[in-house]
């Protein structure tokens, strides 16, 4: 009830599951985490921000549990230190003020990286257009603004102090509700409609999937400590639900649905990228191709765009630039999808990748800890992958669920330009939790294979170079975990000689991945000595913190791959081509060269999937000459740096991670 005493917690444990919408029973389910010890009473440091939400839901007649479950899928609750998210967004209810965002062109465009990756093309080298000063920005992207004249507090007041932004939300649900001509009730499923035109959607599809979530959240409940130390809680209303009247009263234009490869409980439109001639015998952005029939698809690839929303949609719309499948916008999770899933996108930088990959966009920046990844966005973007994973049967982990940053370069030439999204900031742990796979927390520390698991939010690494290349980056919660020559802190980073052959030192820079491995990868363990845990990394032995009190890795199992007994090392390659003996006349013979890398006897790296060499054939605009050349020479795929790699089947044996 609003504007009562302090709600009675109830006492709750373990994972529950939610779907949002009518149409639960088809949904991704999402584990949420939900409980509070009874009567719990917080410090007043700790506290405050519990009572402003409280403050704020009386002073605008809002349901309490409505606020903070608005406020936990645009945040989880987050000040993000008053910096502004990749749409302008800032504090806790994410108000958005986009003239005030930085912007950048898509990443795309930055670095050396041929995001087709193929050698039977002329090397593609993309112009990515700039992004342009926003011109008349819709409603989602100005809610600060209004924000600002409902409650007659400042700007920056609103985008710097987290008492004031969340009344700020308060003051928008509360006008909402009215433009809705709807009495202020102090019944949360009375809300259902004002939540969704709250999320700025401007069709009833996107909205009423952010209202569902928002509701599995309430029904459910959250406790969390926030990144300010916060302590907040959300008590459970188990019976919520959303009449037919109520879901119908968001009075927004229907999605442009039609023809999507996209699950039913999320928003979804066709923005296509063009299949165009242009030139002499060039066209773009993509490949027409007939997957799976042809070619399977094993991996879904994670990006992030490097800038807004309307850019990103810009460039995918131009012929001469490249290609992705789907793009997640970040204030609502709404997706356009612009390449089938059936075709081939040029995202990833290889193209034995590219032709056995779904890529998907995300709109933010890596270098910027709180440009960030709102939890709507995560939410419909675990719904989509979950539908991906389940359409062509591929396995919910980080040998398969990739992020940008961990597809390998195709030669050795290639590595130094190969790209780094989506970032140290992307928030593995809690995606796989999404995902309804969640990466462990606990295990004994004994057995061949462990998995990286830091816990995101107390684990902040160093990194610098988020602003200016010296510059330490603010402090802030990563997936990834830095790798030394010995077990020490003060013992010198790993190299890796791709990155920098001349053989520099790798460094904490926040695009830097020579030393470093993330959240959900596989290792075979080298040793341990005390707190700390030596893998097998880029042909070396590297240490990592692993405390007891506070591990960063988890005990796996699985199988192992070796060097064949009599062999000092075997070459690792950057992807997985047939040999000579098996290209039929007409298509050219792509060289398998091996990276600079070698893997030593005696080394072991944990093995993801088993592999028959493939090249998908596809230089022309025309489709008839295209095809899928298969080899007898089978690979196997193993996490060997911060990338994946492949190795040959007849140059290793496997074995049991226990041996």
């Amino acid at each position: 009830m609003r504007g009562s005493a302090r709600e009675r917690v109830t006492e709750t444990r373990g994972r529950t599951r939610a779907a949002a919408g009518a149409v639960a029973a088809a949904a991704l389910l999402l584990p949420l985490i939900s409980s509070a010890p009874s009567g719990a009473e917080e410090t007043p440091a700790s506290g405050r921000l519990q009572e402003a939400f409280a403050t704020a839901a009386a002073d605008y007649d809002v349901p309490r549990s409505v606020l903070l479950g608005v406020s936990y899928l645009q945040s989880r609750w987050d000040s993000h230190n008053g910096a502004a998210s990749v749409t302008g967004g800032y504090g806790p209810m994410h108000l958005t003020d986009a003239r005030t965002a930085l912007e950048h062109a898509p990443h795309h465009s930055e670095g050396d990286e041929d995001p087709r990756g193929d050698a039977s093309r002329g090397r593609l080298k993309p112009t990515a257009e700039p992004a342009t000063a926003p011109g008349k920005l819709p409603p989602r992207l100005t809610t600060l603004t209004r924000a600002a004249e409902l409650t007659g507090l400042a700007p920056e007041k609103l985008r710097t102090d987290p008492a004031a932004n969340i009344r700020g939300g308060a003051a928008l649900l509360a006008a909402e509700q009215k433009r809705l001509g709807k009495t202020l009730s102090a019944d949360p499923a009375d809300w259902y409609a004002a939540i969704g035109r709250f999320s700025g959607a401007e069709d009833s599809a996107t909205a009423a999937t952010y209202a569902g979530d928002v509701f599995a959240v309430i029904r459910d409940g959250r406790r969390r400590t926030n990144d300010t130390g916060q302590r907040l809680r959300l008590n459970p209303v188990p019976g919520l639900r959303v009449s037919a009247e109520e879901a119908g009263r968001m009075g927004l234009r229907r999605a442009k649905a039609a023809g999507t490869e996209c699950p039913a409980t999320v928003s979804c439109e066709w923005i296509p990228a063009p299949y165009e001639e242009f030139g002499e015998g060039d066209y773009g952005n993509h490949d027409l191709a007939d997957r799976p029939k042809d070619q399977n698809i094993e991996y879904i690839v994670v990006h992030d765009t490097e800038g807004p929303w309307d850019t990103t949609l810009k460039l995918v719309q131009d012929p001469t630039y490249v290609s992705w499948h789907y793009t997640l916008r970040s204030t609502d999770g709404h997706i356009a999808q612009h390449v089938r899933t059936k075709d081939v996108g040029w995202h990833a930088g290889n193209w034995f990748v590219n032709a056995k990959s779904v890529g998907l966009e995300h709109e933010g920046f890596l270098a910027s800890p709180d440009a960030w990844y709102t939890e709507a966005m995560y939410r419909t973007s675990a719904r989509l992958v979950g539908y991906l994973a389940r359409k062509y049967d591929i396995p919910l982990n980080r040998q398969h669920i990739l992020g940008h940053d961990t597809v390998p370069g195709t030669t050795t030439s290639s590595i130094p330009g190969m790209h780094t999204d989506p970032g140290p900031y992307w928030n593995w742990q809690h995606y796989f939790e999404l995902l309804g796979a969640p990466l462990p927390t606990s295990g004994s520390k004994a057995g061949g294979v462990v998995t990286i698991a830091p816990d995101y939010e107390s684990h902040q690494p160093v990194f610098t170079g988020c602003t200016k290349p010296s510059e330490t980056c603010d402090p802030h919660g990563s997936s990834a975990v830095r790798l030394h020559t010995e077990p020490r802190e003060d013992a010198p980073l790993i190299k890796d000689i791709g990155l920098r052959p001349g053989g520099g030192e790798s460094t904490t820079g926040v695009h830097d991945l020579g030393s470093r491995v993330s959240a959900g990868q596989r290792y075979a363990v080298a040793e341990r000595r005390g707190d700390w845990t030596a893998i097998w990394y880029l042909g070396q032995k590297a240490w990592f913190e692993n405390p007891a009190g506070q591990p960063t890795a988890h005990a796996a199992g699985g199988t192992v791959i070796t060097p064949k007994a009599g062999r000092a090392d075997i070459p690792v390659y950057g992807r997985a081509y047939p040999e000579k003996e098996a290209y039929p006349q007409g298509v050219p013979v792509q060289t398998v060269s091996p990276l600079p890398y070698k893997l030593l006897a005696g080394q072991r790296y944990a093995v993801g999937d088993k592999l028959r060499g493939e090249y998908f054939y596809a230089p022309t605009f025309d489709t008839k000459p295209h095809r899928v050349v298969r080899g007898d020479d089978v690979y196997y795929e193993i996490q060997f740096g911060h990338r994946i790699a492949f190795v040959r089947a007849a140059d290793v044996d496997v074995k049991s991670s226990r041996k």
